[in-house]
């Protein structure tokens, strides 16, 4: 169901928003689309700033890979 808000349709209007509704819920649009797996290449955290670890050549700790 629904309901206008604002203004005034005709018939034909309401016709055609109705038509296309049941058109596209038939169709499956809008439906839930898979999680796409994406590489660690596109993977934003490698891009963020790390916390540099404490203590001894922490400095060094903080710039080789984990």
């Amino acid at each position: 169901m629904f309901r206008v808000v604002k203004g005034v349709p005709t018939a034909e209007e309401l016709a055609v928003l109705v038509a296309v509704l049941a058109a596209r819920r038939a169709s499956g649009a809008g439906a839930a689309t898979p999680a796409v797996r994406r590489s660690g290449w596109s993977a934003r955290a490698g891009g963020l700033r790390r916390y540099h670890r404490h203590g001894p050549d922490g400095w060094r700790a903080a710039a080789l890979p984990r």
